[in-house]
This record gives structure tokens, C-alpha cells and sequence, in this order.
């Protein structure tokens, strides 16, 4: 994918690293930094040679949600832009993430607000930094918030919970943010890339496709019925069972041995 200013990617040991680089905004996205953002996740789930993506940004910001500057404050308007914005923007990158057919590591490493804090929300796995504060900011504009915000929250903490950051827009800390279950980890600041990398490691080292159609099943759950559910599960296990991983993980198993997983 053709590189854009303020978004840099660079894949390690199977692990596609995207870090958010304009630290002089809070790397607030841009359009066309969303649209690079959302390149490479599709990117990642179309290689083979990736196993686990991590997404952070550098220095105080994680992410401080869309660029706003330069952004029209008013006029005219033909109804149905706004939603089609919404749809084709902000929601189309919260689709990337959940979407994503590899594991996606948040590293949270400042402040993530508004679609920042919906980015981290949408992950597979969030890991924040001492330091990280996460912001519903959407009130404080007099905006209703975007991004699947209202989807996301709910599912993940429930509607109360999830009014309460909404409505009042308070600041959120990392280890809040960890009791409420929006977090998986809270680290110290110097240790959150080494953490990040270590759980991609582990992640790079499992078996990819079983992993990806967890990930799905897990995503979908709590928009199914049981009998929907359990189709699925069936569904998600045959085809599994395809795979050289699953059939490596047999293998391991009867010759009790280390399974030695390739992605495949």
C-alpha cells in the first residue's frame, strides 16, 4: 500500500505494526490517514505472512479521534451527506478492525477519544498504558457519538455503563477502564511496546485461522439467537478442521508433543 504522512507500518516477525505518527495532533485522523489505516488492516487479513497486527500511535495521544480542522461548521447541506460521511468514515473503520482475519492488538499508549476510543474499543485485545485515558467527547461537542460507539459500549459494558461515559463525557483512566472490562491489561508506560510485543508474539506463534474464526464467532455472538450460535460454531469447526493447524494440533496432541503452528 502507498504510505501516507502520519500513519507508519512496518511488519515484524509476522506482526504488522501500524502506529499512528502525528504526535503534534493527538494523532487525530485524518480522511486520508483513516482511509491508509483501513488499507492496511485489509492488507493484513489478505497475507499469509501476517499473523497478528498491533495498532498504537507516539507520544502523548493514542488517538484524539478525527481531524476536525478545515472541517465546514455549517451551510447547506443535502440530506443524507452526513450519514453517508458516517458510514463511508468513521464506521467503515471500525468495520476494518472487526473485519480484520488476524488478531488485533490496541496499545494504548495516551489519550484515546471519540473515534480514538472506539478504534481501541473495536480490538481484539487492549493493553494500556498507566498513562492512557480514554474520552467519550462526542457531548462536549453537542454530537451524538459515532463510530459503532453506542454498539461497542453497550456490548461491552452494558447500557447504564455505557450512558454514563456517553452522557457526561468524563475522562475514563487505564485502570477504570480495566475494572469496567474495556481493557485487558494495565502496564507501566515503558513496558507497553515490549508488552504489545510479547502478546503479538504469542498470538504469531498460534494457530491463525482457528483464531480468526473464533474471533468471528465471538463478535457475532451477541447478535444471535442460540440455535444461530450453534450453527456457527458447527460451521466454524468443520471448516477448521481443514486447516494443517488443526490437523498439527491433533497430531501434537497423540504424539504429546509441542504443536508447532504455521498459520495454514
Amino acid at each position: 500500500m502507498t504510505p501516507s504522512a502520519g500513519v507508519r507500518q512496518e511488519t515484524r516477525d509476522q506482526v504488522s505494526h501500524i502506529t499512528l505518527d502525528r504526535p503534534e495532533a493527538l494523532n487525530a485522523l485524518t480522511p486520508g490517514q483513516r482511509d491508509h489505516v483501513i488499507g492496511l488492516l485489509g492488507d493484513a487479513s489478505g497475507d499469509p505472512e501476517v499473523r497478528a497486527v498491533v495498532l498504537t500511535g507516539t507520544g502523548r495521544g493514542f488517538c484524539a479521534g478525527a481531524d476536525l480542522r478545515g472541517a465546514p461548521a455549517g451551510g447547506d447541506r443535502v440530506p443524507g451527506d452526513v450519514a453517508r460521511t458516517i458510514r463511508l468514515g468513521a464506521q467503515r473503520l471500525i468495520t476494518a478492525v472487526l473485519d480484520c482475519e488476524k488478531p488485533v492488538i490496541a496499545a494504548v499508549n495516551g489519550t484515546a477519544a471519540g473515534i480514538g476510543a472506539h478504534l481501541a474499543f473495536a480490538c481484539d485485545l487492549v493493553l494500556a498504558a498507566e498513562s492512557a485515558r480514554f474520552i467519550e467527547v462526542f457531548v462536549r461537542r453537542g454530537l451524538v457519538p459515532d463510530g459503532g460507539g453506542a454498539y461497542l459500549l453497550t456490548r461491552l459494558i452494558g447500557p447504564r455503563r455505557a450512558k454514563e461515559l456517553m452522557f457526561f463525557g468524563d475522562a475514563l483512566s487505564a485502570a477504570d477502564a480495566e475494572r469496567l472490562g474495556l481493557v485487558n491489561r494495565v502496564v507501566p508506560d515503558g513496558e507497553l511496546d515490549k508488552s504489545a510485543r510479547e502478546w503479538a508474539a504469542r498470538l504469531a506463534a498460534g494457530p491463525t485461522r482457528a483464531l480468526v474464526l473464533t474471533k468471528q464467532l465471538v463478535n457475532a455472538s451477541l447478535d444471535s439467537d442460540r440455535a444461530t450460535a450453534f450453527a456457527a460454531e458447527a460451521a466454524a469447526q468443520e471448516i477448521n478442521m481443514t486447516t494443517e493447524d488443526a490437523q498439527e494440533g491433533v497430531a501434537s496432541f497423540v504424539e504429546r508433543r509441542s504443536a508447532q503452528f504455521r498459520g495454514r
